[in-house]
């Protein structure tokens, strides 16, 4: 010290102790790894042990498929797997089986369903659009006033509608299946206009610049980035008309116009005039369409799903 002044000693910091990282020792990674390993082949044993249960009735669907005539279908211990018959040919036989023409309701059924697609696409896009990009009297109302329709149970609307399309002289024909779609769904212009509303308005405006009106704004710009839902609602409307079955049991009365699900269910209920084999057949037949549609479109319906969920 010297007069008043005092001197701070400032101490300088301690050197901390270097961080010294040491990798696991080849013996721990091997380790690990075959835990990670045992850990996911433990996860897909357990799905395919639940995949396998649950395609266990088709399973047993095939094996009656194949068997013969005169064999039993019924035993008391299920047969679940095929052994010794394999008759491919009765595949073919419930094509062409002359009470039953699967094929014939196999190529039926397939017009309906791509002609409500289309209708559906057709129309529900269309009004769609209006709801969620132009600015017209009373929008709000009329949206919710569709949205409203969703409530009404459909089974009071089959009755009038029978005698709406019977006066109509419709009865007998496919039109009654296939004319409604042209006239829309709710729940599909409501999923539709929520996905429009998603895409930027930036695009309708520049395409307006450019001289372009609304319908082609529609067509060129809307339609091309609305593919996911579109999608979405055409493997729905496939789905529905596919397994539809009292449509088709109320407005057609020729063997040679039913559908698959009528067809199916005249099997079932004449059995004696049907051979159980062939409706087993007939029955895994009915299952290839879906399946190859959701093989075929499965990475875009589930992207437009998941778009669903995110946006709108």
């Amino acid at each position: 010290m010297k007069g008043t002044d005092v001197e701070v000693m400032e101490r300088a910091p301690e050197a901390q102790p270097a961080l010294v990282i040491v990798p696991p020792s080849r013996a721990e990674v091997l380790r690990r790894r075959a835990l990670a390993a045992a850990k996911e082949i433990c996860w897909y044993l357990v799905v395919l042990t639940v995949c396998a249960f649950i395609l266990l009735p088709v399973s047993w669907m095939l094996t009656a498929a194949l068997k013969p005539d005169l064999a039993p279908i019924y035993t008391v211990t299920p047969q679940w797997f095929p052994s010794h018959a394999w008759n491919w040919n009765n595949f073919y036989r419930a094509m062409v089986y002359p009470l039953f023409p699967f094929l014939r309701y196999m190529i039926n059924t397939l017009f309906v369903v791509f002609a409500n697609i289309l209708g559906i696409l057709i129309s529900c896009s269309l009004v769609a659009y209006p709801f969620a990009r132009m600015k017209f009297r009373f929008r709000e109302p009329l949206f919710y006033l569709l949205i409203i329709t969703m409530l009404v149970p459909w089974q009071s609307l089959v009755v009038p509608q029978f005698f709406f399309f019977y006066h109509l002289g419709w009865y007998g024909t496919y039109l009654p299946l296939i004319v409604p779609a042209f006239g829309g769904n709710a729940f599909f212009i409501f999923l539709i206009r929520q996905y429009i509303r998603s895409i930027p308005k930036e695009l309708d405006e520049a395409a307006r610049v450019d001289g372009l009106n609304y319908f082609q704004i529609y067509w060129r710009i809307i339609l091309p980035l609305s593919v996911p839902v579109l999608t979405v609602c055409a493997v729905f409307t496939f789905i529905w008309n596919w397994n539809n079955l009292l449509g088709p049991l109320l407005y057609l009365n020729n063997n040679n116009q039913f559908t698959i699900a009528i067809g199916l269910a005249n099997m079932f209920q004449n059995s004696a005039n049907s051979k159980t084999n062939l409706l087993m057949a007939a029955n895994l037949l009915s299952m290839i369409p879906p399946a190859i549609v959701f093989l075929v479109i499965q990475k875009r319906l589930i992207g437009g799903i998941a778009t669903l969920g995110l946006k709108g």
